[in-house]
C-alpha cells in the first residue's frame, strides 16, 4: 500500500512512535516561525534552555502582530526578539517587511520540510507541500534547540477537488465550503489534504488561503501536493532549486474523504460570529455595511489584491463605507506600487494600512458600534475585532471590493465581467528587510526592557488538588476570551503578571480578583474550550492566577498543548451531561491526585459541595503524564536533562 502526502513528510521526519492514528509520535523539525505577539515568551523560553544556537536548518522571528508603538512597551519587545535572534542563530524580519504567512511562503517555505510556528495560521505553508504546524512558543523553543515535537498521529483527510472554478468564485470560497461541511471542530486530530483534478488550476496563493484558514477547522495542518504549479511559484520567488515533487501515492489511503466540484461553487460568506456559519452571498441580502477591510495572512497577496484592483479602478467607495488594505508583504505593496494598482485603489477611496496583521487580530480599525464590516480574515469571532457589538462577516477579496463600492454586500457577479489575473513571471525579490543572525552569538548583548518579567512555572503536581470552580463557560470559548490579546493589551505579552488580570474579563469581568481571593481553582468549559490563536498566554495567565485544572467538553487541540506544557491538568468530562451538574464556587477535589494520573485516562472528582463524583478523562500520552506530573515541560525538560 502506497502513502499520502502527509504520511510520506511523517515519515521522513519520523523520530519516534508509529503512524498509526490516535498514538503519540515524534517529529523531527526543519523550520521554526515566531511572530511578536508569542515570539517574546517562545525567546524567553529558549533561553531558560541554556542552548546556545538554535538547531534547526532555518528559523525566523517575524515582526507583524503589533506594529503600533504607543508607548516603550512594544518597541523594547521588538528589540528583544531582534537582539535574541542575532544572538541565538535566528533571522529576524524587521516590522513592514509582511505578516509572517506571506513572507514564509514567498522566501523560506521548501516543500517536503517540517515547519513548526507559534501561531495557528502556520498551517499556510502547506500551500506549498509543507507539513506546517500550529504550536505553542515551548513547544517552539523546544525544536529550535533540536528537540522533536509530539503529537497524535492525525488521520488524514481527503478533499478531492473536481473541476474549477467559476468567474468570481475564489479560493476564499473554497475554505468556507470545507468549513461549512466540517465546522470548526470537524479538523480536530486530522490532516486534511487536498488533492485531484481541481488542484491543478490553483495558484500558490489559492492554495495558501485554504490551508491558511483549515486553522480554523481545529485540524492539525492541511496540505497540498508540490507539483509544477508549485515550482513554477518557487521559481518566480528565485528560489526553483528548493522545490521538490511531492504527491501521493496512487494506491494509498485515506481515514476519511470529501469531494467538492469546484465548478458548483458560489461566492460565500461566514455570518457573525463562527467562522463555520456559512452561507451564499447571494441569500444574505442587500444590507447595508460600513466598513471594509481588505489583508490578513489569509488573503493579501499580489494576486488577491491584483483583483482588488481592478474592481476599484475608476470607481469610488462608497462614503458610508471605510476601506481599509493591507498587502501581506513589502514584496505584494512594492509590486503594486510598481504597476500603478496601488494608485488605482489609492484613488478609489481605500486607506493603505502596513503590511502587518492590523485588524485581523484587532489592531487598529476596529469597527463602529453596531457596525456590519466584511473581511476578508479568517476569523470572526464576537468581539475579536475589538468591537463587541460589530457584525464581522468573513468574505473573499472580490466580495469585500465589490461591496465597499456599492455599499451593500454585493455577489461580485453582478458586476459583470471578472477580471483576469495572472501570476508574475517574476516576483521583485528584496530582501533586506531580512537581518541575518551573528557570525558569533557571544558578541551579542540581549536588551531586555522593563516591561519583561519571568513567566510563570508550575510546581510538581501534589498528591491532592482541590479548590472551587473559579468560572463556569459556554461551548466555542476562544483564546481571545481567556486572554484577550487587543492593542491594550498586547504591548504586555511579555508581562504575564499584568496579563492574567485580565484574563478571561470578556466571560466575567471578575474572574482575576475572584481566582486570586479562592487562591486558584478550576475552569468549567463546554465544547471545543481554547479554539483560535495558539497563544501561550492562555494557559500561562491561567497558571499565574492559580488554575490547577480545566474540565470541559472537548479541547482544542493547541490550547490542550499549551495547558499540558503548564502543567494544568486538562479534564474531560466522561459524560457530557455531568457539565450541567457543576456550578461555578461548586468545591471540587482529586484524591490521590498523582496515582490517578499515573494509572491512565480515568480520573475521579469529588464535588464537595453537591456530594456527588464526576468521572473524567485524561486522555494524554505517558510522556504528557510525566510532564503532569512534574508540573509542566519546563520542569520536565530540566528532571530528564540535569
Amino acid at each position: 500500500m502506497g502513502y499520502n502526502i502527509s504520511q510520506k513528510i511523517i515519515m521522513e521526519h519520523l523520530f519516534t512512535g508509529k503512524m498509526q492514528a490516535g498514538s503519540e509520535i515524534s517529529i523531527r523539525i526543519d523550520q521554526t516561525l515566531t511572530q511578536d505577539s508569542t515570539g517574546t515568551m517562545a525567546y524567553l523560553q529558549f533561553e531558560a534552555m541554556k542552548v546556545p544556537r538554535v538547531k534547526t536548518k532555518k528559523s525566523v522571528a517575524y515582526i507583524d502582530h503589533n506594529t503600533l508603538q504607543t508607548g516603550f512597551e512594544n518597541a523594547d519587545d521588538h528589540k528583544y526578539i531582534q537582539t535574541a535572534a542575532a544572538k541565538y542563530g535566528i533571522y529576524f524580519s524587521r516590522p513592514g517587511n509582511g505578516i509572517c504567512h506571506q513572507v514564509h511562503l514567498e522566501r523560506f517555505g521548501i516543500p517536503g520540510m517540517t515547519l513548526l510556528g507559534s501561531d495557528s495560521h502556520t498551517p499556510t505553508g502547506g500551500g506549498i507541500g509543507m507539513l506546517a504546524i500550529g504550536a505553542g512558543g515551548l513547544d517552539v523553543a523546544v525544536a529550535m534547540g533540536g528537540g522533536a515535537y509530539y503529537l497524535m498521529m492525525p488521520g488524514v483527510c481527503r478533499v478531492n477537488l473536481k473541476g474549477n472554478l467559476s468567474p468570481w468564485v475564489s479560493a476564499k470560497d473554497i475554505i468556507l465550503e470545507v468549513l461549512r461541511l466540517m465546522s470548526v471542530k470537524g479538523g480536530v486530530g486530522k490532516i486534511i489534504e487536498y488533492t485531484g483534478e481541481g488542484v491543478k488550476s490553483l495558484t500558490v496563493p489559492e492554495r495558501a488561503t485554504i490551508t491558511n484558514m483549515g486553522a480554523e477547522l481545529g485540524a492539525t495542518t492541511s496540505v497540498f501536493p508540490s507539483d509544477h504549479v508549485t515550482k513554477e511559484f518557487l521559481r518566480a520567488q528565485g528560489r526553483e532549486a528548493d522545490w521538490k515533487e511531492i504527491k501521493p501515492d496512487a494506491d494509498c489511503k485515506y481515514d476519511e474523504e470529501i469531494e467538492i466540484d469546484l465548478s458548483l461553487l458560489e461566492p460565500l460568506a461566514a455570518m457573525p460570529h463562527s467562522p463555520d456559519n456559512v452561507k451564499p452571498v447571494k441569500d444574505i441580502g442587500d444590507i447595508s455595511i460600513d466598513q471594509v477591510a481588505i489583508g490578513s495572512c489569509t488573503n493579501s497577496s499580489y494576486m488577491d489584491l491584483m483583483k482588488v484592483a481592478s474592481i476599484l479602478k475608476g470607481k469610488t467607495v462608497k462614503p458610508e463605507v471605510s476601506l481599509v488594505i493591507a498587502p501581506g508583504s513589502k514584496q505584494v505593496l512594492t509590486m503594486l506600487a510598481q504597476n500603478g494598482a496601488l494608485s488605482d485603489m489609492v484613488g478609489a477611496g481605500a486607506r493603505i494600512l502596513e503590511s502587518a496583521c492590523g485588524p485581523c487580530i484587532g489592531m487598529g480599525q476596529s469597527p463602529a458600534t453596531d457596525a456590519v464590516s466584511l473581511r476578508t480574515f479568517n476569523r470572526n469571532f464576537e468581539g475579536r475585532s475589538g468591537t463587541k457589538s460589530a457584525q464581522v462577516y468573513l468574505v473573499s477579496p472580490e466580495t469585500a471590493a465589490a461591496s465597499a463600492v456599492s455599499g451593500v454586500f454585493t455577489d461580485p457577479r453582478k458586476l459583470g465581467k471578472a477580471p483576469v489575473v495572472r501570476m508574475p513571471d517574476k516576483f521583485l525579490v528584496n530582501d533586506n528587510m531580512v537581518v541575518e543572525p551573528a557570525a558569533d552569538g557571544d558578541e551579542v548583548q540581549i536588551v531586555r526592557g522593563p516591561n519583561i518579567k519571568p513567566f510563570p512555572i508550575n510546581k510538581e503536581l501534589s498528591d491532592k488538588v482541590s479548590g472551587a470552580v473559579l468560572i463556569k463557560v459556554e461551548d466555542n470559548i476562544t483564546t481571545d476570551h481567556i486572554m484577550p490579546s487587543n492593542a491594550k493589551l498586547l504591548p504586555y505579552r511579555s508581562n504575564v503578571p499584568y496579563l492574567a488580570e485580565f484574563c478571561l474579563t470578556p466571560c466575567d469581568h471578575d474572574f482575576p480578583k475572584r481566582a486570586k481571593e479562592k487562591k486558584g481553582g478550576f475552569i468549567i468549559g463546554g465544547s471545543n474550550y481554547g479554539q483560535g490563536s495558539s497563544r501561550e498566554h492562555a494557559a500561562l495567565a491561567p497558571l499565574q492566577l492559580g488554575v490547577k485544572g480545566v474540565l470541559v467538553k472537548s479541547f482544542a487541540r493547541i490550547h490542550m498543548a499549551n495547558l499540558i506544557n503548564s502543567g494544568i491538568l486538562p479534564l474531560r468530562f466522561a459524560d457530557e451531561t455531568d457539565y450541567e451538574r457543576v456550578d461555578e464556587s461548586d468545591e471540587l477535589v482529586i484524591e490521590n491526585t498523582r496515582e490517578q494520573v499515573k494509572k491512565g485516562v480515568n480520573i475521579v472528582i469529588s464535588n464537595k459541595t453537591k456530594s456527588i463524583e464526576i468521572a473524567a478523562l485524561l486522555e494524554v500520552s505517558e510522556r504528557q503524564r510525566d510532564i503532569l506530573l512534574a508540573g509542566g515541560t519546563i520542569n520536565y525538560t530540566r528532571n530528564n536533562n540535569p
